[in-house]
């Protein structure tokens, strides 16, 4: 068992030299992927839930009404048949697995993007194939096979062909959607500028993460369209909105989000290591890549260079072989590295749908032992560097900042993401809004900047632009939120109460705020009565009041009872909750 270096590995294909425009690529695009991996049949109302919120619906759902954002609540009210699942990225992950290996018998590599999107160049498949709307279209039907009555439940996936991932992107998720139509749009070269010029901003977000908060600033400052942004001087954007403003408005601009000054990396840099017998244990082969990520990180920093694309290739005992593209424009970390590593063998271990529950009912089962797929033990596995590009680093702030203690959360975070996924770590980041459920969200801790050393929060935008950020005080306001201090239990699911008064009746409250009695006995589902202190309110709340759907009328009472807890209840169409405690 060893790890050597190797100077006979493939390099990509169609590869973009330093000073050369953005490379021609392809984006697959399979909208409302989560209903797909979660088996909707194609009438069937069905809605994919992260944090209590809609993040995919099937089209039954979207014409009952479900949309995204929406929470389970009103979800159900809008369609009480909706089948409601709980999102798993690595069922998404394995479920893509099928479709990846479907485009890749027409492509040499390609490069997964995120579950239910990958990239590939279109060069040599497109002088093969006669072109590029032909070939598209033979990549197009082999996936719709693959996928079946799924493209009617989830929408069907399309193809957009540009100069660039961005533009690609957009093409590809403008095509999709409509199963009758060809689903395919094909960019001409240099036509990216005007192709995105009188589209919305919001494809920054939906095509090009760039922070939200940073396109909502473009927007007050007059902007509207990718044109607008494009349109304006390079340094000015670059000196007011530093380099995520200079990113936008590249990617406006019909430019690429790869980092400028990418570079191939030196040859024969490839790390391999051997087993001295097949290996059919997931774990080990992870752990064997993980040190091989962690000394190919070593090497390219002592350079002073950091890998921002390479190639995972891992090799079974019968010659059957696993070969993944990833990029990531910021720079891989190891524990990055790792998880790329695993989601592909996972991915590629449960080829074979018969073989596991779609739904992973037993967390402790080994995906390569059990599946049968591949047929054999992985022998070899290869990492190797594709493109890299000089490490700028960090520039922290002279004062306050970042200390020792915010390195050693990055570090231990991201250690866990590499060991149990990185959905599977998550930091809590402020958002905003009236009730204590939505003022925080929780993304996974890769994603965060919160643990990104240098980086700004997302809510911390400010017209000032380049540095700096605002304070906790200096939040935008919203009015009807709950005052400080805020509650140090927030229930996600909120409890059924009953609030009693003197005489033992259901305090009520009218739509001008009048309640019926002072509140005096808290009774839970249980039966369990507890008797009440003090308390204050209530506080009328009415929102989204020109959305008769969406529409939520409701008062805030704060309890405290008599053994010294506080509470704070919600009476909404006549039924009492306890949302949250107080510490």
């Amino acid at each position: 068992m060893g790890r050597h270096p190797t100077s006979g590995a493939s390099r990509p294909t169609a590869r973009t030299r330093p000073g050369d425009g953005p490379p021609r690529l392809a984006v697959l695009w399979c909208p409302q992927w989560p209903i797909v991996a979660a088996g909707a049949g194609i009438d069937e109302p069905v809605a994919v839930l992260h944090t209590n919120r809609v993040i995919a619906c099937s089209v039954a759902a979207a014409a009952a009404g479900v949309r995204l954002g929406l929470r389970r609540r009103e979800a159900q009210a809008r369609c009480p048949e909706v089948r409601l699942v709980a999102h798993d990225p690595a069922v998404d992950r394995r479920a893509f697995q099928p479709v990846a290996d479907a485009v890749a018998a027409f492509v040499p590599r390609i490069e997964l993007d995120r579950a239910g999107s990958l990239v590939f160049h279109t060069r040599g498949p497109s002088r093969y194939f006669g072109g590029d709307e032909s070939m598209a279209a033979r990549v197009l039907a082999a996936v719709d096979e693959v996928l079946g009555d799924a493209i009617r439940a989830a929408g069907a996936p399309g193809i957009g062909i540009g100069d660039g991932r961005f533009t690609a992107r957009v093409a590809a998720q403008s095509a999709a959607g409509d199963p009758d139509t060809t689903r395919v749009l094909v960019v001409p070269p240099g036509g990216a500028p005007a192709h995105l010029a009188s589209r919305s901003l919001r494809w920054l977000v939906d095509a090009g993460d760039v922070e939200r908060d940073l396109v909502e600033l473009f927007a007050r400052l007059g902007l509207r369209t990718l044109g607008d942004l494009a349109a304006l001087p390079e340094a000015d954007v670059l000196a007011r909105f530093a380099s995520p403003g200079a990113l936008a408005h590249r990617l406006a601009s019909g430019g690429d989000d790869r980092p400028i000054g990418a570079h191939d990396p030196p040859e024969g840099l490839a790390l391999v290591h051997r087993f001295d017998t097949p290996v059919q244990q997931l774990d080990i082969v992870v752990f064997a890549g993980r040190r091989l990520a962690e000394d190919l990180v070593a090497v390219l920093g002592e350079g002073g260079r950091v890998c921002t694309q390479f190639v995972a290739v891992a090799e079974t005992d019968h010659g059957e072989t696993s070969e993944r593209l990833w990029s990531l424009s910021t720079g891989f970390t190891a524990a990055a590295m790792v998880e790329r590593l695993r989601w592909q063998l996972d991915g590629w271990a449960r080829l074979d749908p018969s073989s596991v529950d779609p739904r992973d009912p037993d967390p402790d089962a080994d995906p390569l032992a059990e599946s049968g797929v591949p047929t054999s033990g992985i022998v070899q596995l290869r990492l190797e560097p594709t493109e890299v590009r000089a490490d700028e680093g960090v520039q922290l702030g002279l004062w306050g900042g970042r200390s020792q203690a915010d390195d050693w959360a990055r570090r231990a975070a991201t250690r866990l993401a590499g060991l149990v996924g990185d959905e599977q770590v998550v930091v809590a980041e402020w958002r905003g809004g009236r009730h204590p459920s939505d003022v925080h969200r929780w993304v996974p801790a890769s994603l965060s900047t919160r643990l990104d050393p240098g980086a700004r929060s997302p809510t911390r935008v400010s017209g000032s632009g380049g540095s700096g950020g605002t304070t906790e005080a200096r939040r935008p306001p919203w009015p009807g939120a709950l005052p400080m201090p805020s509650p140090a239990t927030v229930h996600p699911d909120p409890v059924a109460v009953e609030v009693l008064d003197d005489r033992g009746h259901p305090v009520a409250v009218s739509g001008r705020g009048a309640i019926s009695g002072a509140p005096a006995v808290l009774r839970i589902a249980t039966g369990e009565r507890v008797r009440i202190a003090a308390w204050a309110g209530p506080w009328l709340v009415d929102e989204r009041w020109w959305d008769p759907a969406r529409r939520r009328r409701l008062a805030r009472c704060q309890v405290v009872t008599a053994d010294g807890t506080a509470h704070l209840v919600v009476l909404e169409q006549r039924q009492w909750w306890l949302t949250a405690t107080y510490d």
